[in-house]
């Protein structure tokens, strides 16, 4: 396994900056956030001009992008496909191999998220991608048994496992281990049970690390694990020194 950090880790850096600090961490591999309201790179700059993106994310050889998750916004399904498309192909050109997309919200379809996912999917495979859909709270990964039958029924489709929204959404930390079969990716940060509480300081909360990389290596994961922070103003604690200190906890149990 290797530790990685998303750029959502310092959102409210400029990019290029962020991705120097994660360098100056001794990070080697880099989670790129691609959100269309984000303050770094978005999906519709990549399909305007996917050579200054792929120029953005690369700094130089000590940190390499390894990962993209993506949140897209866009008017109609034409221009999701010119994004999604775009996406891929910067993936290719950065020697990227796995792609995070949001599923639908939770209520929806799941016949309809599906067949969508399962177009998606193959879109993907044919640049050499791994898609992957987030767990998250308000979507149909909300809950676990959703997520699997996901991942059952479209061919090639991945798991982004984030455990902080088992902990803090509705599941409310019970089990979730027949997911780690169709984790692809990782994302973490520590996680209390009450309200407020999603983002708190290392060792503060629930999320059970060494457990979670146990029953990882139970089944032969050998991918990222991103640090992945929510660098939002409201946030308690300085996110330079909670990235630096989850760094060094995954890199120790790894």
């Amino acid at each position: 396994m290797f530790v990685a950090c998303s750029t959502q880790s310092f959102a409210r850096l400029p990019l290029e900056r962020s991705l120097r600090l994660m360098a100056e961490l001794e990070f080697s591999k880099v989670d790129v956030a691609i959100c269309e309201h984000g303050s770094h790179l978005k999906p519709s700059e990549v399909a305007d001009d996917l050579a200054n993106a792929a120029l953005r994310i690369r700094i130089g050889p000590s940190l390499t992008p390894a990962a993209f998750s993506v949140e897209f916004d866009v008017p109609d399904d034409a221009e999701y496909h010119r994004q999604f498309n775009a996406i891929c192909r910067l993936a290719r050109a950065t020697a990227v191999t796995t792609l995070t997309i949001p599923v639908a919200s939770s209520g929806a379809g799941v016949d309809a998220e599906v067949e969508r996912l399962r177009h998606l999917a193959h879109l993907a495979q044919t640049e050499g991608l791994i898609l992957t859909v987030p767990t998250r709270i308000g979507t149909l990964t909300e809950l676990p048994k959703v997520a699997r039958e996901l991942c059952d029924r479209v061919p090639g489709l991945g798991l982004t496992l984030d455990p902080s929204h088992y902990i803090n959404g509705p599941h409310q930390g019970a089990s979730y281990d027949e997911l780690f079969p169709y984790v692809r990716h990782v994302q973490l940060r520590d996680t209390g049970k009450a309200p407020g509480k999603f983002q708190v300081r290392v060792g503060q909360g629930e999320i059970e690390y060494g457990r979670i990389i146990s029953q990882l290596e139970r089944c032969r994961y050998d991918r990222l694990l991103s640090v992945a922070l929510h660098d939002v103003a409201e946030a308690p604690f300085a996110m330079e020194t909670e990235v630096r200190k989850l760094k060094y906890l995954l890199e120790s149990l790894v």
